[in-house]
């Protein structure tokens, strides 16, 4: 599997090549400035919840690509009234589709679209496909359902929030690590904004210090799971 980071909490992940884009908020984002969204393909975009920086390239990308977009009912409702077509609408639970099995799971964070309509309930999502288990935290604070995930599921990666203030910081990521019982995280939501800027070499030290893997790519850049 590939994790591509194109900033904020926008990544793409492709497995079997499958093309999964989640939050996709790109071309407001002056970190991602180079990054150029025509070039982007996918299958499928993911969005767990309706504010801007998840949502802002969503209606282009979902035209550009045909992907089918995946989200809360409410997230899917404002989508098509923005024209797209190919959606399906979720709630908290699973549902399996041809790629594998995706799970809607607890958020703690509020959600409403960029034109002030409600947005529902902010969300994550567990992402089983190819032998692997993605979970992806969205906007959250640290909450005790995740440590139902660790009874779900084994976590091959998380994908958390560490810029604190709207989110879980790097402390609380590290924390939520035991509750979900996985050592290996991918960071985002971090560096974007003034109040969310981060200290990397430290968050880094710090997973390192509890033998946990924090990994923060570079805008743009690919890794491989």
């Amino acid at each position: 599997m590939k994790y591509t980071y194109y900033g904020q909490s926008c990544f793409l992940l492709e497995a079997n090549g499958i093309k999964f884009l989640f939050d996709p908020f790109i071309t407001p984002n002056p970190l991602a400035k180079h990054i150029d969204i025509s070039t982007i393909a996918a299958d499928y975009i993911l969005v767990s919840h309706g504010h801007g920086d998840h949502v802002a390239d969503l209606v282009t990308l979902a035209n550009q690509t045909g992907a089918k977009v995946i989200a809360m009912v409410e997230v899917i409702g404002w989508a098509e009234s923005q024209g797209v077509t190919n959606t399906h609408g979720m709630n908290f639970g699973k549902q399996k589709f041809d790629f594998g099995t995706l799970r809607m799971v607890w958020a703690t964070h509020s959600s409403s679209m960029p034109d002030g309509s409600y947005g529902g309930n902010p969300a994550g999502f567990v992402l089983e496909t190819a032998g692997m288990v993605i979970y992806f935290a969205g906007d959250t604070s640290l909450n005790l359902d995740m440590k139902l995930l660790a009874d779900l599921y084994k976590l091959n990666y998380a994908i958390l929030p560490i810029g604190g203030n709207y989110t879980m910081d790097v402390d609380d990521a590290l924390i939520a690590t035991g509750y979900i019982n996985c050592d290996n995280v991918i960071g985002v939501h971090y560096n974007t904004f003034p109040v969310i800027e981060i200290d990397t070499e430290e968050a880094i030290a710090k997973f390192k210090r509890d033998n946990k893997q924090l990994l923060l790519p570079a805008i743009g850049e690919t890794i491989e799971l």
